[in-house]
């Protein structure tokens, strides 16, 4: 049997067949310059269409919206808040707001019904009227007051909010989730047993203030301190934290974090390590403390990691020193970048700011912020987070609250953090 024809395209199509090469590939050029042709001029079309009517540009725009995997985002359907669920925590207790308020207006109104019945049937229809117009009134307002479920404009970039942390995470997590404001972060910064990354740690040292980083030793009589025992002595002296950095075939490829004195431990891999020296137009970094910026931790998950690395920077930082350093979560990835900016005039060849609705920031239109990536930078993943120190250190059936597992990306719209 013969194979069935496929019509091709009127794109791929050729006006005629021809059995000579050099004259199919110079209808090909050709019929492709027409094409590109044909889109320039309409591209410019529009262009002076939407310069006379800025509304035609809005309607495109808002019909045009990519259809990208952060905006396909799926939230399990499910009531709970551990650490194994990916809800969205603003969301969740939004939805806890409005079912207590429906439950306090739940007995008022039965009250009203019942006053209605003893009411005198004998009411004129004015009162009536007005009863119905305060009703219609209490309504309108209860609709305003009802925060709206849809998503932001650019769930990307939101801020994290902590205070949005739920209760069964503080009391699981105790010592992180504390009332009493957090002490200034003293950290113990060392690395695998027989370690090679003694720049790399010197320079998560500049990453991280107030850290000290002691080398393990790789002398053959030397004690080889565990992870747990290093802990132990690192609370003793009051340090709050202990930042390990392993290795394997002298690259950094992994970062545990253990908040001290008794947990959680966060289990972190390393990918793209880029060190400053290497990045293009690279600043020098100062002894300055930073200001922190966590984007998009939206899961239970998500505000436990953002806690754990809230307790590595200082709560107040020096605005003098201009160094930014940003923890972005997108797709479960976290992307962490040190900057130095300043503010300066618009260029005219610069755009303005642009709001996420797409519309110019007033106020600042003439200034824009240039940055200096100061490094290092790499890329964070979350594979396990221990409930005390290590693996080792946590006891009962929850010693290990969450694992990183391969059928969890199995769904590609679905995150955890």
């Amino acid at each position: 049997m013969g194979s069935k024809s496929v019509k091709p395209s009127p794109k791929a199509s050729l006006p005629f067949k021809t059995g000579n090469k050099f004259k199919r590939q110079d209808l090909h050029v050709k019929q492709k310059k027409a094409r590109d042709s044909i889109k320039r001029d309409e591209r410019f079309r529009r262009k002076r269409e939407e310069d006379k009517n800025p509304e035609l540009k809005q309607a495109r725009l808002a019909r045009n919206i990519p259809h990208t995997i952060d905006r396909k985002r799926v939230w399990d359907d499910v009531e709970g808040d551990g650490l194994n669920v990916s809800v969205d925590v603003e969301q969740l207790k939004r939805r806890r707001i409005e079912e207590a308020e429906a439950a306090e207006n739940e007995p008022l109104e039965e009250e009203s019904e019942e006053e209605d019945d003893d009411a005198d049937s004998m009411l004129d229809s004015d009162s009536g009227s007005d009863e119905d117009e305060d009703d219609e009134k209490a309504s309108k307002k209860r609709r305003q007051r009802a925060p709206s479920n849809a998503p932001s404009n650019a769930p990307s970039t939101t801020s994290t909010n902590l205070d949005l942390t739920p209760d069964s995470l503080a009391l699981k997590f105790p010592t992180l989730f504390s009332d009493e404001p957090p002490p200034a972060p003293k950290i113990l910064l060392t690395t695998s047993i027989n370690s090679t990354l003694h720049n790399e740690a010197n320079l998560l040292c500049t990453l991280f203030p107030n850290s000290v980083y002691i080398p393990r030793s790789a002398h053959r009589y030397g004690h080889k301190f565990s992870l747990r025992e290093i802990s132990k002595f690192a609370s003793n002296r009051n340090y709050t934290s202990v930042v390990l950095l392993k290795e394997d075939q002298k690259k950094p490829t992994g970062l545990t974090i253990v908040h001290l004195p008794s947990g959680p431990t966060c289990h972190f891999s390393i990918a793209n390590w880029v060190d400053g020296k290497k990045l293009p137009g690279h600043g020098n970094p100062t002894n300055h403390y930073p200001e922190l910026i966590l984007n998009n931790f939206r899961t239970p998950l998500g505000l436990l990691t953002a806690r754990l690395f809230l307790t590595l920077f200082p709560p107040q930082p020096e605005l003098q020193g201009r160094q930014v350093v940003t923890l972005h979560n997108q797709r479960d990835y976290i992307f962490l970048r040190r900057h130095r900016y300043v503010f300066r005039e618009k260029r005219e060849t610069e755009k303005s700011v642009v709001g996420p609705d797409g519309k110019i920031v007033e106020g600042v239109e003439g200034i824009r912020a240039g940055l200096q990536e100061l490094g290092p930078r790499f890329t964070l993943k979350l594979r396990r987070v221990d409930k005390g120190v290590g693996r080792a250190g946590s006891e009962g059936d929850d010693a290990v609250q969450w694992q990183w597992k391969a059928h969890m990306e199995k769904q590609r719209t679905r995150f955890n953090l």
